[in-house]
């Protein structure tokens, strides 16, 4: 037997020191994240606003859809904190919660461009 294998047979790995996974609702607040990146028309959106604060109006003419389409898809992005918005009279207009929502959205658009 392979001093690197157990009496299973099954070969042991060296340890590696991970940091702890985080739990409660740092976790779940992630995922819901993740779900609402899910849908590539609401990845679609945020792509749009990593040119900065758009209105609502202006995005659904971009995406040619309905006005009601399009702040649906927002408000699932604002539940989760990855748009702001701000009303300005009868125009709302939303932008990118932060810049670690705009590194998000860049490296996961990045990554899926990558050859396998």
């Amino acid at each position: 037997m392979n001093n690197q294998e157990g009496t299973s047979g099954h070969r042991h790995h060296p340890l590696h020191a991970f940091p702890e996974p985080p739990r409660g609702p740092a976790l779940e607040d992630a995922s819901a994240m993740f779900r609402a990146l899910g849908d590539a028309s609401r990845l679609r959106l945020l792509t749009r606003l990593v040119a900065g604060e758009i209105c609502v109006t202006e995005l659904a003419d971009l995406e040619e859809e309905k006005l009601t389409t399009v702040s649906a898809r927002l408000k699932t992005l604002y539940a989760v904190r990855l748009v702001k918005r701000r009303r300005e009279a009868k125009h709302v207009y939303y932008a990118l919660a932060d810049a670690h929502v705009l590194d998000l959205v860049q490296s996961t658009i990045k990554h899926a461009a990558e050859r396998r």
